[in-house]
C-alpha cells in the first residue's frame, strides 16, 4: 500500500502517546505538580497529535465524526471511542495529580485500561483487512502495536528497566512480524485467477494491463518495494527502535542519553511504520499483474 505520511505518523505517535498514558495511569513514574503536567502535556501532544493526523487520510475530514456511530461493526468507531474515554479519563486523573496532589489509583487504572484498548483497537483497524494477508488474522499484528506502545511510553516514562525488557521484546516481535509476513501473501492462496474469477475457463494470464495509466487503486493499493531496500531498511529500523536505545539505557544514566534514546526510538518506530504500509500487498494488485 502506499504509505501515506499521515497514517505513519498516526500509528507512530498515539502509540507512543497512549503507551505513556498507560504507564502513568499505573503510576509510573510517581510524579505530581508542575513534573506531573509535563509527562501529561508530552503524552496527550502526541496521542491526540497522532489521531488528528489520521484525519488527513480522509477523503472527507469532516465526516470523521460518523465514525463515532458505527461501533457495533467498525473497529475504526471502537477505537474512536476509546481514545476519547482514555483522554477524558486520564485527563481528570492527571487533575488530580497536578492540581491536588492525589493520585486516584482506580481511576489511574481505568484510563490505563482504555489507553490500552485505543492501542488494540487501531491494531485490529488493520489485522481484520483480509484483502491484505500480511495484516490479517495473525495475533503479530496486534502484538506489534502493543509490544511497541508498552516500550515506548515505558521509555518516555523514564522506567529504564522496563523500557529495556521491552524494547528488546518489540524488537523480537518486530522481526517475527516481517519474517512471518513475507510468507502470508503465498500461504492466502489468492492468484490472478480468483482475482479476475476467470479461473474457471482456463488459465489465466495477464495479456495486458487493464488500464493505460494510473488510477486510484493502483496509487494507493499498489506500492513495490525492492527486496534489498526492503531489508536495509529493517536493518536500520530494528538497531534505531531497539539495539541502540537498550545500549544507551545500559549506560551511566545521563538526560542526554535518554533524549538520544528516545529520538532514536520514535526514528526506528516511523522507518517500521512506513514499512508496515509498503509492504502490505494488497490482493487488488493481482489484476494489474503487480503481485
Amino acid at each position: 500500500m502506499h504509505p501515506a505520511p499521515s497514517v505513519i505518523i498516526f500509528t507512530t505517535f498515539s502509540g507512543l502517546g497512549f503507551g505513556l498514558l498507560i504507564w502513568l495511569g499505573l503510576g509510573y513514574p510517581s510524579v505530581t505538580g508542575w513534573s506531573a503536567f509535563a509527562f501529561f502535556a508530552i503524552a496527550y501532544i502526541m496521542a491526540v497529535g497522532g489521531l488528528m493526523a489520521s484525519t488527513f487520510h480522509l477523503g472527507r475530514p469532516e465526516r470523521a465524526m460518523k465514525a463515532f456511530t458505527q461501533w457495533r461493526s467498525s473497529w475504526l468507531s471502537r477505537e474512536g471511542i476509546c481514545a476519547v474515554l482514555a483522554l477524558i479519563v486520564m485527563a481528570l486523573y492527571g487533575a488530580g495529580l497536578v492540581f491536588f496532589s492525589q493520585q486516584w489509583t482506580l481511576l489511574g487504572w481505568t484510563g490505563a485500561l482504555f489507553s490500552l484498548l485505543t492501542v488494540f483497537t487501531t491494531s485490529m483497524i488493520y489485522t481484520q483487512l483480509k484483502s491484505i494477508p500480511r495484516w490479517n488474522q495473525t495475533i503479530l499484528t496486534p502484538a506489534n502495536f502493543i509490544s511497541l506502545s508498552l516500550a515506548g511510553g515505558a521509555l518516555l516514562a523514564g522506567q529504564v528497566t522496563a523500557a529495556s525488557f521491552l524494547l528488546l521484546i518489540a524488537g523480537l516481535i518486530q522481526m517475527a512480524t516481517w519474517l512471518v509476513g513475507d510468507t502470508r501473501f503465498e500461504q492466502a492462496g489468492t492468484d490472478m485467477a480468483s482475482a479476475t474469477q476467470l479461473g474457471n475457463i482456463g488459465q489465466v494470464r495477464a495479456f495486458e494491463p487493464p488500464h493505460t495509466g494510473t488510477n486510484y487503486l493502483l496509487r494507493e493499493f499498489v506500492h513495490v518495494v525492492g527486496r534489498k531496500h526492503a531489508q536495509k531498511l529493517r536493518v536500520i529500523s530494528i538497531i534505531l527502535m531497539a539495539a541502540l536505545p537498550v545500549i544507551l539505557l545500559l549506560m551511566p544514566f545521563s538526560h542526554f542519553l535518554a533524549l538520544i534514546a528516545v529520538v532514536a526510538h520514535i526514528a526506528g518506530v516511523l522507518v517500521a511504520r512506513w514499512l508496515f504500509f509498503a509492504q502490505a500487498e494488497h490482493v487488488v494488485g493481482l489484476y494489474y499483474g503487480q503481485r
